[in-house]
C-alpha cells in the first residue's frame, strides 16, 4: 500500500478496522450520553444518581446491542442492493425493538418509576432513529473506507507503472548510448588501417620524415578521439579543430594533391554537432576523390545557419558516387555510420543528402536542429 503520512500511531488507527470501530461506538454511543444529558435530564430536572446512571448504562447497552450488525452488514455486503436493504431494515428494527426493551426495563428498575411500558412507542421511535443513524452513518464509512483502498491502489498501480516506464527508459538510454558508442568505435579501426598503410607505404619508399610526422600527426589524432565521449555533442568550431588533426595527417600524405577550403559563418561556430561526425565524410572523399586522381582534388567544407538549423556541406572534385545501377546509393562503412548515428541523435528531425556537386563530384549535405552552447 501506499505509506501515508500519519504519525505511528495513527497509522495503526489508520490500517486497522476493528480498532476504528470501537472507537467511533464508544465515541458515537457516550456521545448520544451526553446529548441526552444536556437535553433530558438537566430539561426536567432529574439529576439525580439515578437518572444520570440509566443515561450512562443505555449507551452502554447500545454499544453491546449494536454489535451484532457489524457481521450482518459485513456478510450482506457482498449480496444484491435488495438483500442488504433487508439486512438493514431488519437489523435495526430488531436491534431498536431489543434496546429500547432494556432502556425501558433499567429505568423502571433504577428510578423505581413504572406503568412506562405504555410509552412503548414513542421510545421505540427514538431508537428506531438513533439504530437508523447507525446504519448510514456505518455504510458511509464503509464506502469511504472502499475508495480510499481504490484509491491506494491506483497509486500503487501508478507507481508501479512510472517505475516500470522508468526500467524501460534507462533500458532504452542504455541500448542507445552502446549504439552511439559501437557507430563510433566502428570509425577508428577503419581510419586506423588506412593511416598505418600510409605510413607503411612511405616507410617502404624511405621517406622516413614524412612517416615519423605522421605518426606524430596520427597520436594527436587518436588522443583528441579517445578523450572524446561518442554519445557527447561538441561545437563546430571544436569538430573543425578535430577535423584539421585529421586532415593534417592527409596532408602529409598526400601534400599539394590535397587542396582544402572552409567556408564556414561565424555564427555557426558555436552550435553543437555530434563529435568527430565530418571526419568520415572528409575521408570518404579523400579515399573515392583525391587518392584515384592523379592531380588530387579539392575538399570544400562550408556551414551556415538556416532558422532552427545548421547546414552543413561537404563537396569534393573527384567522380561522384557511381553504383552498380546508377543510383548513386553506394556508400562505404564511413558514411553508413554517420546516417545510423545522426539517426540515433536527431531520429527523423535531420536531413542527409547525398546529391551531384557543382564542381562534378559528390555533395553530402546535412540540416541538423540547432542545439548552441550556454554561456
Amino acid at each position: 500500500m501506499v505509506e501515508s503520512n500519519y504519525p505511528p500511531f495513527l497509522q495503526i488507527l489508520y490500517r486497522n478496522t476493528n480498532y476504528q470501530f470501537w472507537i467511533l461506538q464508544l465515541i458515537g454511543w457516550f456521545g448520544l450520553a451526553l446529548i441526552s444529558y444536556v437535553s433530558l435530564t438537566l430539561w426536567y430536572n432529574q439529576q439525580s444518581f439515578a437518572y444520570i446512571a440509566h443515561t450512562l448504562l443505555q449507551s452502554l447497552l447500545g454499544v453491546l446491542v449494536s454489535w451484532p450488525l457489524r457481521p450482518l452488514f459485513h456478510y450482506s455486503w457482498a449480496r444484491s442492493i435488495v438483500a442488504r436493504l433487508i439486512a438493514a431494515i431488519g437489523g435495526v428494527l430488531l436491534c431498536s425493538a431489543l434496546w429500547t426493551v432494556l432502556r425501558i426495563s433499567t429505568f423502571m428498575i433504577i428510578t423505581g418509576e413504572q406503568g412506562l411500558w405504555s410509552d412503548f412507542g414513542g421510545w421505540l421511535f427514538g431508537s428506531i432513529m438513533i439504530f437508523s443513524c447507525w446504519a448510514a452513518f456505518y455504510h458511509g464509512v464503509k464506502f469511504y473506507q472502499l475508495s480510499q483502498y481504490e484509491h491506494e491502489n491506483l497509486l500503487l498501480v501508478a507507481a508501479e507503472n512510472r517505475e516500470q516506464q522508468l526500467r524501460a527508459a534507462k533500458a532504452e538510454a542504455i541500448a542507445h548510448e552502446a549504439q552511439l558508442k559501437m557507430l563510433r568505435y566502428q570509425l577508428n579501426p577503419h581510419f586506423l588501417f588506412n593511416t598505418l598503410n600510409a605510413i607503411a607505404s612511405l616507410m617502404a619508399t624511405k621517406q622516413v620524415p614524412r612517416a615519423g610526422t605522421m605518426i606524430v600527426q596520427l597520436s594527436d589524432f587518436l588522443r583528441y578521439s579517445l578523450d572524446n565521449d561518442p554519445i557527447r555533442r561538441v561545437t563546430l568550431k571544436e569538430e573543425l579543430n578535430a577535423l584539421k588533426l585529421y586532415l593534417n595527417i592527409e596532408k602529409t600524405r598526400f601534400a599539394e594533391r590535397l587542396e582544402l577550403e572552409f567556408e564556414i559563418d561565424h555564427a555557426a561556430e558555436q552550435v553543437r554537432i555530434p563529435s568527430l561526425i565530418l571526419q568520415p565524410l572528409v575521408e570518404n572523399a579523400i579515399k573515392y576523390a583525391i587518392a584515384p586522381m592523379e592531380e588530387g582534388g579539392k575538399i570544400t567544407v562550408r556551414a551556415r545557419l538556416d532558422g532552427g538549423y545548421i547546414c552543413l556541406e561537404m563537396l569534393d572534385t573527384g567522380p561522384g558516387i557511381k553504383s552498380s545501377d546508377g543510383s548513386g546509393n553506394s556508400v562505404g562503412i564511413g558514411l553508413r555510420n554517420t546516417v545510423d548515428r545522426l539517426y540515433e541523435f536527431y531520429a527523423d528531425n535531420h536531413t542527409f543528402n547525398l546529391e551531384s556537386a557543382p564542381s562534378g563530384g559528390l555533395k553530402v549535405y546535412m540540416r541538423l536542429p540547432l542545439e548552441k552552447t550556454v554561456r
